[in-house]
């Protein structure tokens, strides 16, 4: 019975060892990265980014920018019920993603970071 109580012991500092790494990893902040810079100014320049939680493309553009993510001009679309949010509906947004700039112009589909270097005069980190 000794032997059961100490294996149960040793198995229940295993699991708290290795889940306070897991907290620590999660908690511990994380270095700038090299495009929190270019997001901010995207948003900055006055673009914005439309899209839906559900639309792969969407999905696409933000992952290209990682966890500068956090800093894009985004607008989201779509309401629980996949319904599109008001916004999105007085904008006249038809498909996702929707970037609609200073100028006034509109581009869909997923664009490239150097187009929208182009289209905001944002300079894209070396």
């Amino acid at each position: 019975m000794q032997t059961k109580t100490k294996f149960i012991i040793f198995i229940v500092l295993i699991i708290v060892i290795i889940g306070g790494f897991g907290v620590y990893t999660a908690l511990k902040p994380q270095p700038p990265s090299k495009l929190d810079g270019f997001a901010q100014c995207l948003k900055a320049s006055g673009a914005e980014f439309y899209g839906a939680f559900w639309c792969p493309h969407c999905q696409e553009q933000k992952a290209e920018f990682g966890t500068s993510t956090q800093y894009l001009p985004y607008i989201e679309c779509s309401n629980a019920d996949n319904s599109q949010k008001q916004i999105c509906i007085d904008k006249k947004i038809e498909s996702y993603p929707t970037w609609i700039f200073k100028d006034g112009s509109i581009q869909t589909g997923k664009l490239s970071l150097e187009t929208l270097a182009g289209k905001t005069g944002c300079t894209l980190p070396q």
